[in-house]
């Protein structure tokens, strides 16, 4: 039969978390993929197509990682019942393959038993073997497929042809299924995988005994404390430092396209949109990009470089008093970059109310779109001197900011432990792979996706928020013979004024009133509506990005400055996080809870620093 009219082989991808399968994927699929969520549950179904050289079409499904066909976690029970056809709607796969990261057999062999076991056509693809060679770990695959008894090719999933050998292995996989082999029980699986490794693998000591000697000093109960503290200090004090210059150059840009833009147009509604709206406004929040895209080389590097779960295993106990657990850690700082992905990650928890705990706790993290606020009042109210000769004071109150973040978080968990009835104790099982440096192309990867999503962010939604804003400050005209500010007269206007009376005991004037709303779409996009909003109030087609800092400087006092500032610790605006808390949780009643308390916290908080920092003369 031809190959191409036979129906398609349908593959799905299985392995541990972090064993290369999402990037083999991407690789296999390309661009012919999509994604969505596996009916009745919020975990996400990855499925693409490629065509063997045959001509034959594969369907391919990337499972989500999985330690265990014993599901711990809302993950792994869907990937269980998938490969064992039990999931209603999703046709049994025809073929397994199996990644596992070459670089840590140890683990993942035992993975590879378990699905022998259930006697389905599979092939073990040995991923990241490059990286393997480069530290000197020698696997003999002819003996791992003997031992196994299934296929094993190697794969690399960052090479253009990476795959090639999977594709000629799958064009050659027998329909029926193999002979399937007893599941021993625990014990005996431990031993199973340490004899295949005795046979097939040679582990250079050097490999080793860097890890061993890395590890006494960074899970050290004290100096592995100092060093974490360190490397988070060092990140606040390089979004500083290292994004100065070229935050500058940006500035410089969007004053030179609102003065070229301003002087080819006339006066009227389509220079101001264009000046006091698009430039001023989007400027105002691009100019943050190499500050945010600092905070996630930092983010990725570590992830990169193997000490992400150390980091969760350091801080499990400390945690645990809190009433979350380590592997809380990684959803938390996956928050700081975006608390969307943060809460989605809190998957792999397995104990119900930890997991409900993050969630609740995630929108506390300090994510990126709080960064540009931060930055521009931290610039307006915080003078620029060093500290210690070596510190720069900004960056210690932005440390500050986040550390009090953090703290809140803590905080709050503590006393939602409080309110539980079950304190059975969930232990924390983690990987803890070798070091490596983290490769310059990953990072440069993983920079320019990001970057793209900003990018386009911010020509999206915020370009929309921003003309829309725009328009309602700018409509309806004032009457004739109004002596007051046109903007007085708009919609914006009247709104603003209308919840200055709510926000009046906070120090918050009308301007912040109005932009407090479209950033319940995105935080960042207050700072575009300052901008348009005291561009509009002055008449001054120079109330960009650059001269809204002196702006603030001038009309606010200091208590409002840092109302602003605390305020934005705990605030509940981000419509996304509210709408990703309700799609995990199930649950309105969580959601109102989570809005309803981050907005007493944000409240309060900013009520005791404007009142207090008007006692202390800061008015």
């Amino acid at each position: 039969m031809n190959a191409a009219l036979q129906p398609p082989l349908r593959v799905a991808l299985v392995g541990n978390p972090n064993c290369g399968k999402t990037a083999l994927f991407n690789l296999l699929t390309g661009s012919r993929q999509k994604v969505a969520n596996y009916a009745g549950v919020t975990v996400e179904r990855k499925q693409g197509q490629f065509f063997l050289p045959s001509g034959r079409s594969v369907v391919v499904l990337d499972l989500p990682g999985a330690y265990s066909l014993h599901a711990a976690s809302l993950d792994e029970a869907v990937t269980r019942d998938v490969i064992r056809g039990f999931y209603p709607g999703e046709p049994a796969p025809d073929v397994l393959v199996c990644v596992v990261d070459a670089t840590n057999l140890r683990l993942h062999l035992r993975f590879v038993l378990e699905l022998r076991s259930l006697g389905k056509p599979m092939v073990v693809a040995l991923n990241m073997c490059d990286v393997a060679r480069r530290r000197g770990i020698a696997i003999d695959v002819a003996a791992l497929q003997r031992e196994l008894g299934v296929p094993v090719v190697e794969t690399i999933a960052i090479r253009r042809d990476g795959a090639r050998a999977l594709r000629e292995q799958l064009e050659r996989m027998p329909a029926d299924p193999v002979q399937p082999v007893a599941l021993p029980d625990e014990d005996t699986l431990h031993q199973e995988v340490r004899r295949i490794l005795a046979l097939v693998v040679r582990m250079p000591r050097r490999t080793a005994a860097i890890d061993e000697a890395l590890d006494r000093w960074l899970l050290h109960p004290v100096f592995g404390f100092v060093a974490l503290a360190a490397v988070m200090f060092l990140i606040f004090q390089a979004v500083y430092a290292w994004a100065a210059p070229l935050m500058d150059g940006i500035e410089q840009i969007t004053g030179w396209a609102g003065d070229l833009v301003g002087g080819l147009l006339a006066d009227g509604p389509l220079r101001s949109l264009l000046v006091d709206g698009v430039i001023a406004g989007m400027g105002g929040v691009v100019v943050f990009l190499p500050q945010i895209l600092i905070l996630f080389f930092f983010i990725l590097a570590l992830e990169e470089s193997g000490y992400l779960p150390r980091a969760a295993f350091l801080l499990d106990r400390p945690m645990a008093a809190a009433g979350l657990s380590g592997r809380s850690f990684i959803p938390l700082l996956s928050s700081f970059a975006c608390a969307v992905p943060g809460i989605m990650a809190t998957r792999t928890i397995q104990d119900p109310r930890d997991r409900l705990a993050t969630i609740l706790v995630a929108p506390l993290m300090t994510c990126s779109a709080r960064l540009p606020i931060y930055t521009l009042l931290i610039g307006a109210f915080i003078p620029q001197r060093p500290v210690l000769g070596v510190l720069n004071l900004q960056g210690l109150v932005l440390f500050g900011l986040y550390v009090a973040g953090i703290l809140s978080a803590l905080a709050v968990a503590w006393v939602m432990k409080r309110w539980r009835r079950d304190q059975g104790e969930h232990p924390l099982l983690l990987e803890l792979p070798s070091y490596r440096l983290p490769h310059p192309r990953d990072l440069a990867i993983g920079l320019w996706e990001r970057a793209m999503i900003f990018l386009k962010r911010v020509g999206g939604i915020i370009l929309a928020l921003t003309i829309l804003l725009w328009f309602l400050l700018s409509f309806p005209a004032p009457p004739a013979g109004a002596s007051g500010p046109a903007i007085d007269y708009s919609l914006a206007g009247r709104i603003g004024h209308g919840l200055a009376y709510l926000f009046a005991p906070i120090g918050f004037n009308w301007q912040i009133s109005i932009a407090l709303i479209p950033g319940l779409a995105a935080r960042e996009v207050v700072v575009s509506s300052l901008a348009t909003v005291y561009a509009l109030s002055t008449g001054s087609d120079d109330a960009a990005a650059q001269a809204l800092l002196p702006i603030l400087q001038q009309q606010w006092p200091l208590a409002t400055g840092l109302s602003l500032l605390v305020w934005y610790i705990y605030a509940p605006q981000c419509l996304s996080t509210l709408v990703t808390i309700r799609r995990e949780t199930h649950s309105w009643k969580q959601t109102a809870f989570a809005a309803g308390y981050l907005f007493a916290l944000a409240y309060l908080a900013s009520l005791l620093t404007y009142r207090i920092t008007l006692a202390l003369g800061g008015g």
